[in-house]
């Protein structure tokens, strides 16, 4: 039977230090690129995940936690009310059980680049996790593949052929936003979309192929569901925050033949959306539609039409996949629903 490999066989193995295999893992900044990247190639060849959580856990292989990767800062984390909801929905399984939550940002936007991507890279893989819960993560992302490298479970919220996942159907709910609107007549309608970049950084030319994956088949959707002939254009006020969706009003109006509806991938844009047409005056539902997606707490009392989605259920199901050894589910479908509210009426053409 091999033995397991350890940072002393890797390090003859690469032909370095002990010290070189360890800043590889832990410290990637004092080694140059193409270093790290040898030293972690052999690593992945001897099968070996790191001295970070299997030095602490050895003798019970447990470490009691479960990570939650975000693709954005902490900070903004904790004013997203869909990432709230369903983090509320993880504490609710993990709690009973006693397992703690690890939070590892993995921010590749607002310009950090290189020094994000090294920083994401070494906080998944110094997590003393068990497992993991991504949400929007594609299946190239730097973190999936660091996590399956450790071996380390990977909850998703996309579909995933050979792994877990707790999903909706995002191009369908789209559809049903897209029949809303043209059912109502709307033939000329903008899409508000979350994009990597900083909140309130415009971005009018849409790289439709770079868009996170749950915006590219909402996307997908809502054009289905206009029906040919409908005239679809998409802009973005930047990362998912109410300031995006303000800022994406400017150039969905002004910028050409003015649109009957604005269509935004998440409650958080709408939002935005809604405040800025006030101060336009311009009245939701009447003058001009907008549309969401999430059924956030405030979408109720601000009359906003969007896609109502089980945000906290998706966070429990997701845990206990992780958790709960009786759970035999591998890949979970929740339902979502068309919410009409007031800011969607008649076209006004």
């Amino acid at each position: 039977m091999s033995q397991r490999p350890t940072l002393k066989s890797v390090a003859a193995a690469a032909g370095v230090s002990t010290a070189a295999v360890s800043y590889a893992f832990n410290r990637p900044g004092r080694l140059s690129d193409s270093l790290r990247e040898h030293i972690l190639s052999v690593a992945t060849e001897l099968g070996y995940a790191g001295p970070d959580a299997a030095g602490r856990t050895l003798r019970t292989r447990r470490a009691g936690a479960i990570g939650v990767i975000f693709t954005v800062g902490l900070r903004y984390a904790f004013s997203d009310p869909y990432a709230l909801a369903m983090l509320g929905g993880v504490t609710e399984v993990a709690e009973p059980a006693r397992t703690s939550l690890v939070l590892i940002p993995f921010d590749l936007g607002d310009g950090l680049g290189d020094d994000g991507l090294r920083e994401g890279l070494a906080a998944v893989h110094q997590a003393v996790i068990d497992g993991a819960i991504a949400d929007g993560l594609a299946d190239d992302h730097p973190a999936v593949l660091a996590l399956a490298a450790r071996n380390i479970p990977l909850v998703r919220s996309q579909p995933s052929a050979a792994g877990l996942s707790v999903s909706i159907d995002d191009h369908a709910a789209g559809v049903a936003v897209g029949g809303h609107l043209a059912e109502l007549g709307h033939r000329e309608v903008v899409v508000v979309v979350a994009t990597p970049q900083p909140a309130g950084v415009l971005v009018t030319d849409v790289d439709e192929s770079a868009l996170y994956a749950y915006s590219k088949q909402r996307l997908d959707g809502i054009r289905a569901g206009l029906g040919p002939g409908a005239q679809v254009r998409v802009v973005s006020g930047g990362r998912n925050a109410h300031e995006s969706g303000r800022m994406a009003v400017a150039p969905a109006l002004d910028g050409g033949r003015r649109p009957t509806a604005i269509a935004a991938d998440s409650d958080v844009l709408a939002g935005g959306v809604l405040e800025a047409l006030r101060v336009r005056g311009i009245a939701p539902g009447r003058e001009l539609s907008v549309t969401g997606f999430d059924d956030a707490e405030f979408a109720a009392s601000a009359g906003l039409t969007t896609v109502r989605q089980p945000v906290r259920e998706r966070g429990r199901a997701m845990a206990r996949m992780l958790i709960d050894p009786g759970c035999t589910e591998r890949q979970v479908l929740l339902p979502t629903e068309l919410v009409a509210r007031s800011s969607t009426g008649p076209a006004n053409h």
